[in-house]
């Protein structure tokens, strides 16, 4: 336990990123993405819940309990739905969903908002939202337009099957700043219920 605490210390100074999404709400750590991804990764996440995925494959080479297997890091940084099952939106085709970034410190660079199968860390559908260059520059949030911190997605149709089942499916937001060459990664679960059927969980903008 001590030389895990020891190497996030070590490794804090290049943990200083960066953004995630506020709303809906999105994954965060818990207990099962400390059996799958260790305690380095972990504490690092709940140390600043906006890191970049290349700080956290830096950390899981120093853990003996992390497992490729079971972690993922490009996928939702290795967070589970286990620990998040709690806050599975539920969504219809065509319903509007806005979307509130937290942009902690920005990196110019590229980005998307995209729905991807969890089984197969690929993106289904069309891009909902891209940027292809211009994303998030300047020093502090307050120099992002607001348009790239909130905006709205449209659910699309033709995924009631790929994404019936909480878990199969997430809302990622993927954001690579260029120069910086760091990748930020945050989802939000979600099941798309059939035409017609009644919303489930509600969130404030």
């Amino acid at each position: 336990m001590l030389s895990t605490l020891a190497t996030v210390l070590l490794l804090a100074p290049a943990v200083l990123s960066h953004g995630i999404i506020m709303n809906p709400p999105s994954r965060a750590t818990g207990p099962g993405q400390t059996t799958a991804c260790g305690q380095a990764i972990v504490s690092a996440i709940k140390s600043d819940n906006t890191s970049y995925v290349e700080q956290l494959t830096k950390l899981a080479s120093t853990d003996s309990k992390f497992s490729a297997a079971a972690c993922n890091l490009y996928l939702c940084k290795g967070l589970q739905y286990a620990d998040n099952s709690a806050n599975v939106q539920t969504w219809k085709a065509g319903d509007v969903v806005p979307v509130k970034i937290w942009l902690r410190i920005p990196h110019e660079g590229i980005a998307n908002v995209s729905i991807v199968s969890t089984k197969q860390n690929k993106v289904v559908g069309d891009f909902l939202k891209v940027w292809t260059k211009g994303y998030a520059p300047g020093k502090s949030e307050a120099d992002v337009p607001i348009e790239q911190r909130e905006f709205s997605v449209t659910v699309p149709s033709g995924l009631e099957t790929t994404c019936a089942m909480a878990g199969d499916c997430v809302l990622q937001w993927w954001w690579l700043g260029t120069a910086a060459k760091q990748t930020y990664e945050s989802c939000v679960d979600f099941k798309i219920a059939a035409s017609g059927a009644s919303q489930g969980l509600e969130f404030k903008a």
